[in-house]
């Protein structure tokens, strides 16, 4: 397919249909608020704010992960260069296993 026939949505469309439910969600609290006994508000809006912190926790711990992590960092430059060095061995007790190949290899005079 074509790249011509990609149809891309400007940034404000992405921004506000993300929004939309954050304000509907705000809205109905307002409306129903004044309804609300004083503890039950206060007990309703206490599981609101813990079930957010507990949406919000796998993006912010993600994204300090990457900082950390990631390919531009230290601990990632120094990940991207042990997976180099390896060449693919993957772990170490595994690269054992070629140790007998590789003397039978030498013994025969091939390597």
């Amino acid at each position: 397919m074509s790249d011509q026939h990609k149809q891309e949505n400007p940034a404000w469309v992405e921004n506000s249909a993300l929004m939309a439910p954050a304000l509907l969600g705000a809205s109905a609290g307002l409306i129903v608020g004044d309804m609300m006994h004083g503890s039950a508000r206060r007990g309703l809006g206490l599981g609101m704010g813990i079930l957010g912190v507990a949406l919000v926790a796998p993006y912010v711990f993600g994204t300090a992960r990457g900082l950390i992590t990631g390919p531009r960092s230290k601990f990632g430059v120094r990940k991207r260069i042990q997976s180099i060095r390896d060449g693919g061995m993957g772990d170490p007790a595994q690269a054992a296993d070629f140790d007998d190949v590789d003397h039978e290899l030498r013994e025969q005079g091939v390597v």
